[in-house]
Parts: C-alpha cells; structure tokens; sequence
C-alpha cells in the first residue's frame, strides 16, 4: 500500500479553461510550442519522419490554438515548410509534383456522416501508416518519384525508388500515368487494435533516408496506390485499370452500402491482420475532378475517419512523491483529465525516482499517456517540457527505508515528514493482523485526531477516546475495539508481518527474543535468505524502535513478544 505524500503543485495549468500563468509566461510557452510544432512540421514534410503520434500532433496543435485564444491573438495553426534538402536528406534535390497532393480533412464519426450524407458513390479505403509518394511513368517506365514534401515540391526519390522491389520499374503496358501511393513498412498479420511498438512509418522514412540500405531492408518497403489522378472516370474503372497495371488497390477499396457502411470497414481493418499498418480509413466520392485541378490542400471529394487514439496529450497540474510502508519513495502525476478509450485520466506513475529524476517532469509539462494493457493508466513520455521549471522539494533515494517513520515524532528527521509511511503502515498491519473493515480512511480520522500518532497506539485506546474521533461514533467505536482486541490474539508470524519485518523471518523458529538475537551467519544458513536479505533482517530486529515495539506488544500481553 503506498500513501501520498504531495508537494505541491497546483500552479499549472488548469483542469479547464486558461492555464493560469501570468501574461509573459503564456507568451513564453506559445512561442516555445509553436517552434516545436515547427519542428515536428519541417521532420514530417521535409525529412518524412513522425516525430509524434498524429494524434499527439493534432493534440498538441490544438492546445496551441487555445492557449493563443487566451492570450487574445487566435491564429490557426499553418505549419512553415520547407522541402529543401537537410542534412538527413544527403544531396536529394527538390522536384515539383506533377499533380499536387491534395492532403486530408479529418473528421469525427459525426463529421463523417455529414459528410457522407450530402454525396453518394462512396468507397472507403484504410489510411495506410507510411510515407506518400508521387510516380511519374513515362512509357511504361518509372521516370519520377518525388516525396509529399509539401503537396507541390517533394524531394527526388527517383533513384531509392527505383531500387525498391516494390516498386515497377516497369509497367505491363507501355502507357505515361501519374500515381500516387503510400510506401509502408511490411509488417504479418499486423493488428492496428493491438498496442503499436514498432513505429513502421518512421521505418519506411528512414528507408528512403538512408546512403545504403540493404537488400532486406529495400525488400521490406511495400506499396499502396491510392490515387491515379488523370484515371478513368469511375472508381470500378481506375481499379481495373489499376490492377491490370499491377496493383492491388482493389483488394482494399469497397463501395460503402446500408450493408456494408464506413463503419463497418474502419472497424474490420482496425481489428482484423494486414500487411501494413493503419491509423483511420479514408472515404472518396467515385467521381472527382481530374488532377489539372488538384490543389496541394484538403478537397471536398475525400475525408478521413482516424482511429481512436491510444496516446492522450496531458498537461502535468502536479508531482507528488508516494511514500510506502518500505519508504519505497513513487513519483506520481496528476494530470489535467484526458479521455482515452472511454476512460478518464488524471493520474499516472513514472514507477521509480530514478525515472523522475532522469525526465525531470515538472508542473506545466505535456505528456503521452496510454492505457497498459487496455486498461491501466501509464507514462508514455514527455511530449515537450514547460519553458519555466517550476521548484520541487525531491527525496533522495534512501531518506526513507524500512526502519523509517514507526511514529510522528520522527516527522522532524525526514524531508517529507512521517504521515505518509506511518499512514501505509497502519494499512499494513491491519491487514496482517485481519482488521476487516478498518482500512485506510480509518487509520487517517484517527491520526488527525492525534489519537494515533505511532504504530501501535491504538493498542492503548478506550472506547470513549475513539467516540471522540469525528465520523466514529458510539456504534463504529465498539467494533473498532473488538477488532483491536482481536488483533491482539493474532499468532506471532502475523505481528511478524504487521511489524514490517523483512521476507525471510517466517523461516526462523523461536519467539521474539530468540529472532533478536539471531546474527547475519544463522539468518544465512536459512533457506533463501542471502546476504542482503540476512543484512536487512539484522538490523530489523536490533533497530531501537523496533526493540521499543516489541517490548510495548510484551507488556501488552502478545504472544511471542
């Protein structure tokens, strides 16, 4: 049981509504987000690599917009690009696309059905996880290849194209067509549903990066045709024509019906194995304009339908260190609420201080949560850092520990006083000594009444003291003090346990005055005790307030003391 014990905090940004940071600040930390989003822009459209979930992206783009909506100067988000070669791109030169790529408007399940109810010869697609491309065939035989960049100029990939297996260098009918597609890293029997950890897209990007990839690596890339811009008139036709070429867009393109609807098919490629990964469907009207008139910006004529989400972009309102009975010392979050799959989200743990200490999160911070395993809230990462640092008192490591905090008026030794182990001991010892329905928030009425302030000060209570403890009363006083009384008669092996005495002492014969003066040496020669685990058990038993809490439980009549 681990019992809190916050610093805090509560200086963040708020649950709702503004953060509350004065004027400078808020200007500080929108100039800071929007060069990150900057960042995150110029690695996607120039270099083809998700710094970021899109999920986070859009998230975090989102929260760009509201904090400049409270600082009075609400602008959209419009990324600065610029598809000149970097550093990760070598020496790629910049082409212009010889029809533009058009892009997507996201919409919920709502926006979807608007959308869907105003048009009709409907098909669906899954949004394909990977890096677009442009191909230019000229007589049959690939000619260009050039990245999203963006939408109008992309980089030359004309060249790693060409070496990818994936890829026609040549199509079975000697014809000059435009394409535009989707390379992705192949994956078997991928399932979107299940949690991601192998991050394909960037793996494609980073594909299409390298000076020299292997052959193995050049065989992994697969490619998905989406579009053929100047194709025929109908959507059966450009997928016949299509398939004749080569390609399999068939096997993934479906008319949408009352039968078989969006969300049918956004739910079958979202649970059911691909070859590729996935992140929404994309839904198209069969007719629409040749590519003369596309435009490198969302059109009317497609939409697409994200899945659910399974990162959630938090803001940290604070940064409490959880103390345990062991002085085990557990940073925990709290969040400003987020929803994800259903579930509300205002506190994870980062596991251990050394993690804490590594990341450095701070009130003000934005970070990734998931939920492990479907269902358990969890640290995914810190998404950017705050600009200002906000001043935290942190334990070290071994201020607390197992012989630590046995009562309050230790409170003055330790950084964050006593309450919170002393807290998680009781829960301990209640439950070691079967204490049915005397749990946390009892242990808690009786230490703000001060009439427990150490481990075993319940043993002295009277009947009166507790009807005076508020939310007690006469009747909760009397079972109180039959389940205390009860404790008492609990065998030695349990007070054992409700003392906190290391795993090892069950194996030892002998009541507590034998246990005391067991050495390091007869604690090793027992079965599975080893040199620490003999260390500790040592000083457990000779530690002066552990000696004080057995003579206080042998003058109270318990057995074995």
């Amino acid at each position: 049981m681990a019992i809190a014990a916050t610093l805090a905090l509560w200086s963040g940004p708020a649950a709702a509504g503004c953060p509350v940071w004065n004027e400078a600040r808020l200007d500080r930390e929108i100039g800071a987000l929007e060069a990150r989003l900057a960042e995150w822009d110029r690695a996607y459209y120039r270099d083809g690599v998700s710094p970021v979930d899109d999920a986070l992206y859009d998230q975090a783009a989102a929260r760009l917009e509201s904090w400049r909506t409270c600082a009075g100067k609400p602008r959209r988000h419009a990324p600065e690009l610029s598809v000149t070669a970097g550093p990760s791109a070598g020496k790629s030169r910049v082409r212009r696309h010889p029809i533009a790529q058009t892009g997507l408007e996201k919409a919920d399940e709502a926006g979807t059905e608007r959308w869907a109810s105003r048009r009709d010869d409907l098909w669906i697609q899954p949004k394909v996880d990977g890096v677009a491309v442009t191909l230019r065939y000229a007589a049959g035989r690939l000619a260009e290849a050039v990245s999203r960049g963006d939408g109008e100029r992309g980089q030359d990939w004309t060249a790693r194209a060409l070496r990818l297996p994936a890829v026609p260098n040549r199509l079975p009918e000697p014809v000059s067509i435009v394409l535009q597609g989707e390379l992705y890293w192949q994956l078997d029997g991928h399932v979107q549903a299940e949690p991601q950890r192998h991050r394909a897209r960037n793996k494609v990007a980073g594909l299409m990066r390298q000076a020299e990839p292997s052959p193995a690596e050049l065989e992994r890339a697969g490619l998905f045709v989406w579009g053929w811009p100047d194709g025929p008139a109908t959507m059966p036709e450009r997928l016949e024509g299509l398939a004749a070429l080569g390609f399999a867009t068939a096997d993934y393109t479906h008319r949408l019906d009352d039968r078989r609807d969006a969300a049918h098919w956004r739910n079958h490629w979202y649970t059911a194995p691909l070859p590729f990964a996935t992140d929404g469907v994309v839904l198209k009207q069969g007719k629409r304009p040749g590519g003369a008139h596309w435009r490198p910006q969302p059109p009317d004529w497609t939409v697409a339908w994200k899945y659910p989400g399974q990162r959630a972009l938090a803001g940290v309102r604070g940064v409490e260190f959880s103390l345990g009975r062991t002085g085990r010392v557990t940073p925990l979050l709290h969040l400003d609420p987020v929803r994800l799959e259903g579930r509300r989200i205002s506190r994870v743990s980062l596991g251990s201080l050394e993690r804490w200490r590594r990341l450095d999160v701070r009130v003000g911070d934005q970070v990734a949560v998931v939920l492990g395993g479907l269902t358990i809230p969890a640290f995914d990462g810190v998404v950017w850092q705050a600009v200002e640092r906000e001043p935290l008192t942190v334990p070290a490591a071994d201020d607390y520990h197992r012989l630590s905090c046995f009562s309050l008026e230790d409170a003055s030794t330790y950084p964050l006083g006593c309450k919170a182990q002393l807290l998680a001991r009781l829960g301990w010892l209640g439950e070691a000594l079967t204490m049915r329905g005397i749990g946390e928030g009892t242990w808690q009425a009786l230490m703000e009444a001060g009439a427990v302030t150490g481990l075993l000060d319940w043993l002295a209570l009277e009947r009166a003291e507790l009807e005076q403890v508020p939310g007690v009363g006469k009747v909760r006083a009397q079972a109180l003090m039959a389940r205390f009384a009860a404790a008492r008669t609990r065998p030695f092996s349990a007070w054992l346990k409700a003392l906190g005495a290391p795993p090892g002492s069950e194996r030892a014969s002998g009541d507590w005055a034998a246990l005391a003066g067991y050495g390091r040496q007869q604690w090793r020669a027992l079965p599975g005790v080893g040199a620490t685990r003999a260390e500790a058990l040592t000083a457990f038993f000779r530690a002066p307030r552990v000696q004080a809490l057995a003579a206080r439980l042998r003058a109270a009549g318990v057995d074995g003391f």
